[in-house]
């Protein structure tokens, strides 16, 4: 079997199509394809569901992938393990969360190309449970994932604690809203939160129904910044964390609200599949610069200004 049928072959899967997996591997569209069909033609079975768009395994594709990828990161941890200087090549991909996409894409991004500069990094970002599932199905190699405190990663992933944090409600310097409220003084308001399937949006929506209120979105924004100017042009009610607030360049109009029965926490992860070969030592080192970089922060907002 030709190790380069099979690199096509997954390039296609995680890209999703012909011409992301070309552009990954810099070969044409065409020769993608026939490296496809090579490995379909070995393999005696069809591998990718034609003529659907992006392109998605069949079930047997499936298969493939999985033992796949796990040829191809035993042929990179080989290639290492012989090399006379333990130079550690091939790729990691990490995914993160929306939530701490500035952080991970900071300190702990260049402490890894310090250390490794022949890893190829590719980062992906998401909900939590998406990353969760990526990682599960090997799609990604370790995911920097935000819950709620309650909760806790899939149980058949490794996970390694970052650091716990609580989250507090924001209102614009004008809106009408008391500094001390209860969850039903707040559900008057509308909210300015992230798409369905963030941590935060999440438990606040279960804690007010759980009391029997609705959560009003007033709008949808995918990053913190954005939020926060929304919040600080009184267009609703925001939830976040200290450091980010801390950080925000909007920090002057935003007041927080102390709510009575609302008091969260979300903590930090890295999850990632139990790691041996060639990955343990990057993996390992971009959670030690994750959690040094949350942990100053932390301490950072802590401290008087």
């Amino acid at each position: 079997m030709n190790t380069n049928d099979l690199e096509a072959f997954l390039a296609v899967v995680e890209t999703g199509s012909l011409m992301g997996a070309a552009a990954r591997l810099n070969l044409t569209q065409p020769g993608v394809t026939r490296r496809v069909q090579n490995l379909e033609e070995q393999l005696g079975v069809q591998l990718l569901e034609r003529p659907a768009k992006p392109l998605r395994p069949t079930a047997a594709g499936l298969d493939a992938y999985e033992h796949g990828r796990r040829v191809l990161q035993s042929i990179e941890d080989l290639r290492s393990g012989a090399s006379p200087n333990g130079t550690i090549s091939g790729e990691l991909r990490i995914g993160v969360t929306i939530d701490l996409a500035d952080a991970a894409l900071a300190a702990p991004i260049d402490r890894l190309r310090e250390a490794f500069p022949d890893l190829t990094i590719r980062l992906t970002s998401g909900w939590s449970p998406l990353l969760m599932e990526q990682v599960a199905r090997n799609q990604i190699d370790a995911a920097a994932i935000t819950l709620a405190d309650a909760a806790r990663p899939l149980e058949d992933l490794a996970a390694d604690d970052l650091l716990t944090q609580t989250v507090v409600v924001v209102a614009g310097q004008d809106l009408d809203v008391p500094d001390k409220a209860t969850l039903a003084d707040l559900a008057r308001h509308p909210w300015v939160t992230s798409q369905d399937g963030c941590g935060f949006r999440t438990t606040l929506r279960r804690r007010m129904e759980a009391q029997g209120l609705s959560l009003t979105v007033g709008v949808e924004a995918p990053y913190s910044d954005l939020r926060l100017s929304l919040v600080a042009r009184g267009m609703g009610l925001g939830i976040v964390t200290p450091g980010k607030l801390a950080r925000s360049p909007f920090r002057d109009r935003i007041r927080r609200i102390s709510v009575e029965d609302f008091q969260p926490a979300i903590r930090s992860w890295l999850v990632h599949r139990p790691v041996t070969g060639r990955l343990r030592r990057p993996i390992a080192l971009f959670r030690d610069a994750l959690r040094e970089d949350f942990r100053a922060g932390a301490v950072r907002v802590s401290e008087p200004a």
